[in-house]
């Protein structure tokens, strides 16, 4: 009723990319749209706080300083870049077009304003080793040892399987691991796996003392979704898979996942009867039938790749309006 029907598809649904273009070219419209959202989003953040068994939370969000979510907040954070780079890296990372880049850029207010409310500056224009250097130590002085002290397993005992979540500084012993198993030849640095830290969390399948198994996975919008997994030729996969797929979805559970999307090469794909033992089944972006998931899947689906599909919880944790 707001914005008219012309931001609906065919399906009736809102499209992100049309509301998008129209509310970061009107100041006016997007000042609308945020009176609308941000009351919701701060009904669900509520929700999903008070259903965590977790000793700290992180909220992140562009528009956390502009309304009343900060309040929530013990301590406030604020990444620091110069405008010019924040531009080129939503040209070259986001494949934004220029005009929307400066859109986008323009929408999230003066940076100054921002940075005189933070209590934590971290300064996001150089390298991926130097920005997780700052967000440890913050980190470390901001957070109670016993908060912020990352559990670890013990290694499993000779001929059983362990999994681990991995930590940055592995991000060497990972890039030697996926360029060992795919063979490529264009081969990951730990550069690489640093930047990928940015987006997902890896698990680490330990055979007694050996790595023999990688798993890739993010959380967005309450869908897990995993994009990489790796495996030593050999393995035995149905164990394996039991191992890294209970911890994925042990993990999800907590941060209130709904649904869990696999997106796996064909061969590894085409053993059934696991998948099936575990839960997941094939499924397309159509048959999902919720568009949240759906979402999901097309953001995060590569080329290729089938995606499997597993419901965590009956119930929908926060419907659409």
């Amino acid at each position: 009723d707001t914005f008219g029907r012309w931001i609906l598809d065919k399906d009736g649904q809102i499209d992100r990319a049309k509301l998008g273009r129209l509310v970061f070219a009107d100041p006016d419209a997007l000042k609308t749209l945020e009176g609308i959202i941000h009351p919701l989003v701060r009904d669900a953040i509520d929700i999903l706080v008070r259903r965590s068994k977790q000793k700290v939370i992180v909220i992140e969000a562009i528009k956390l300083l502009e309304g009343e979510l900060h309040t929530y907040c013990d301590t406030i954070w604020v990444t620091d870049a110069p405008e010019n780079l924040q531009f080129q890296r939503l040209v070259q990372q986001r494949k934004m077009s220029s005009g929307a880049a400066r859109e986008r850029i323009s929408a999230q207010g003066a940076q100054e304003d921002k940075l005189s409310k933070a209590d934590v500056i971290i300064q996001n224009q150089g390298s991926f080793e130097a920005t997780w250097k700052q967000v440890a130590a913050a980190w470390q002085v901001t957070v109670p040892a016993e908060a912020a002290k990352p559990e670890r397993k013990k290694a499993a005992g000779k001929g059983k399987f362990s999994v681990q979540r991995a930590r940055p500084q592995e991000a060497a012993q990972i890039a030697e691991f996926i360029n060992r198993i795919t063979k490529s030849p264009k081969k990951l640095t730990r550069t690489d796996i640093m930047a990928a830290f940015g987006e997902k969390a890896f698990l680490m399948l330990q055979h007694g003392e050996t790595l023999v198994g990688l798993l890739g996975w993010q959380v967005e919008n309450l869908v897990t979704r995993v994009d990489d997994v790796f495996t030593v030729p050999k393995l035995p996969l149905a164990d394996a898979m039991q191992a890294m797929t209970h911890e994925v979805e042990q993990a999800s559970k907590e941060l209130q996942c709904e649904a869990a999307l696999l997106f796996l090469n064909p061969s590894l794909a085409q053993h059934q009867e696991v998948w099936q033992s575990l839960g997941y089944e094939p499924r397309t972006v159509k048959d999902l039938g919720v568009r949240a998931w759906q979402d999901a899947a097309v953001e995060s689906m590569k080329p290729g790749t089938v995606m499997l599909f597993k419901q965590l919880r009956k119930d929908r944790v926060l419907r659409p309006v």
